[in-house]
């Protein structure tokens, strides 16, 4: 097992952490680890952002857009005017 050692906590953090480790009978310092371990499980997401959107929507059921097929070339953007070239 590794050390870590966290400076500069303020004296509330520590006071609630100390209040939080009494009220689940355990050390200080395992309530840190415990802490740490929920916080990090419950945000390692296992697909990118788009997969996480439709996963959330996908019970309410989908359709699908027919896109118009392109008739012209895509146009560029002038930098300095904004204007479509």
């Amino acid at each position: 097992m590794n050390t870590l050692t966290i400076r500069n906590v303020d004296d509330a953090t520590k006071d609630k952490l100390r209040q939080a480790a009494a009220l689940h009978g355990r050390s200080m310092e395992e309530e840190v680890r415990t802490i740490l371990r929920n916080a990090l499980a419950q945000n390692t997401p296992s697909a990118g952002l788009g997969q996480r959107i439709h996963a959330r929507f996908a019970a309410l059921g989908g359709f699908e857009l027919e896109l118009p097929a392109r008739t012209e070339r895509p146009r560029g953007v002038d930098p300095d005017t904004g204007a479509a070239s």
